[in-house]
């Protein structure tokens, strides 16, 4: 790609003629040529990944400074454009000028990333609208206390198996992103019922909320949540073990648009809740008792017998 641009540029056919050839030079239009923000950057930069990109800074100073230019005005950093690793290095870089980003992702960071590369992206861009720094272990409750404080219009955060997310910084999360759309904070845990609470009193616009996997939250924040996120369409219950019926049953009389609901692990969450919510086509990730026992009937027998289940 980066010979075709240099051929671009700089070849002329040997087989035109003096005079033809500088009047082909006088008339041709150069990529170039074209409004950087206006046309290139806008209309023909974003279809292309950021790695292409950046590999484009090596054809020409001109180039370089286009995509100076380019990185500085780019909405969107995320995987699918950066590739599966980014080097330390690569990503202060193309970041280092950016003020107007809306989705900034870090997963593919989470071997080196701390607090000292993140804080001062995320300083600089209060207009985020989706962060993700789902399995950063090596980021700390500042990391989110900036995000809190930078980012007011806040819709969507992951903070999966981060375990240095604790519950100040999220009351901090709480107190100035009430747009909040959608929260994972699986295997968070420090995270106590208290903090989920005060998180759901906050910010009743909550739609997607995942809690998997801290035996820590019981039915006083599901209860909570139920009553305070009435738009609630998708919630992860999976490994609270301390989850009981009673809250699914309040789930069920608080959140009519709940879509999703799993509840794997939940060993004290029986069919006698769950079955209101699949009677409104509620997916649940639990089969119910009868098809459970046919599965394992086949598993063992090689079939399953014919049962009436309508009966």
């Amino acid at each position: 790609m980066i010979n075709n641009v240099r051929g671009s540029e700089d070849s002329i056919s040997m087989d035109q003629k003096p005079e033809e050839r500088t009047q082909s030079q006088s008339h041709r239009c150069q990529l170039l040529d074209l409004p950087w923000e206006d046309v290139l950057v806008t209309h023909v930069f974003c279809y292309l990944p950021l790695r292409h990109m950046v590999s484009l800074q090596c054809v020409s100073k001109s180039f370089r400074s286009l995509i100076q230019v380019y990185l500085a005005n780019c909405r969107k950093f995320e995987p699918a454009q950066t590739g599966p690793h980014i080097p330390k290095e690569a990503f202060c870089s193309m970041l280092r000028h950016n003020q107007v980003l809306h989705h900034l992702c870090v997963s593919n960071c989470s071997d080196w990333i701390t607090d000292k590369e993140l804080l001062p992206v995320i300083g600089q861009n209060q207009h985020l609208l989706r962060v993700d720094m789902r399995s950063c272990v090596h980021l700390s409750r500042h990391a989110l206390v900036a995000v809190s404080l930078s980012c007011p219009r806040l819709q969507h955060l992951s903070l999966a198996h981060c375990e240095w997310v604790d519950s100040l910084a999220l009351r901090s999360l709480a107190d100035h992103c009430s747009d909040l759309r959608s929260l994972d904070v699986t295997a968070c845990r420090q995270l106590k019922d208290d903090a989920v609470c005060y998180l759901a009193g906050k910010c009743p616009a909550l739609r997607s909320l995942s809690v998997a996997v801290n035996a820590n939250i019981t039915d006083t924040a599901v209860e909570e949540v139920a009553k305070k996120c009435r738009e609630l369409e998708r919630l992860d219950l999976t490994g609270c073990l301390r989850v009981r019926n009673e809250a699914i049953r309040t789930l069920a009389e608080y959140c009519p648009k709940l879509q999703s609901l799993k509840v794997n692990h939940c060993h004290n969450v029986t069919e006698s809740s769950l079955g209101v919510l699949r009677r409104r086509n509620v997916e649940i990730d639990v089969e119910p008792p009868l098809q459970r026992a046919l599965v394992l009937l086949q598993d063992v027998v090689g079939f399953a017998p014919f049962i009436n289940l309508q009966i």
